[in-house]
């Protein structure tokens, strides 16, 4: 069974984050949310609070199939600020392992020099920051390891992706099918 790992930050837009953690887990993917923060608690740009599972700092992510970062411009910059992050996304993608990021997050990508030579998109505003990449206004976009997606509207087909990359193309129809998602 695949892993994921959906990192969190106070800011965070909380749907990009849920949505996608929602439709992961209904293809039966294993799911933790990580705070990267001193708190379980994050709350997200809308004043939802969400309790991750576990902290970074507790957290050993070797055994992740694919990590990934939600959106949200307040969450973002936390995200790309925490040195702990970014060396786990670094070496992640030394691995080949899968990331995927949406909104703003793939900026974080971006800065990481992970997007050099890639396809990506982004929430618009934010393609100055995806240092490197092939810049490209496609709602999702999966190059080799990793995924981006460009806001909230795409959140879903985010989900549906990162389930066909990591179980198979079936169950992210049969996922699909089970929403009602045209």
């Amino acid at each position: 069974m695949s892993k994921v790992y959906a990192f969190m930050a106070d800011g965070l837009e909380e749907v990009e984050c849920l949505a996608v953690v929602d439709i992961l887990r209904r293809g039966s993917v294993i799911v933790e949310l990580v705070s990267i923060s001193d708190h379980r608690e994050v709350t997200g740009a809308h004043g939802i609070t969400v309790m991750a599972d576990r902290l970074l700092t507790e957290t050993d992510v070797s055994d992740a199939d694919l990590l990934f970062l939600p959106g949200g411009g307040g969450g973002t910059k936390l995200l790309g600020a925490c040195a702990a992050l970014a060396q786990e996304l670094c070496r992640a993608a030394e691995k080949g392992k899968r990331l995927a990021a949406i909104c703003a997050a793939p900026s974080v990508l971006g800065g990481l020099g992970l997007l050099k030579g890639k396809r990506a998109t982004c929430y618009p505003g934010f393609e100055d920051k995806l240092i490197g990449a092939d810049r490209v206004k496609d709602g999702v976009v999966t190059d080799g390891n990793i995924t981006t997606a460009r806001g909230l509207g795409f959140a879903i087909d985010l989900g549906l992706e990162l389930i066909r990359l990591l179980v198979d193309e079936k169950t992210s129809l049969e996922v699909k099918d089970a929403i009602q998602y045209a």
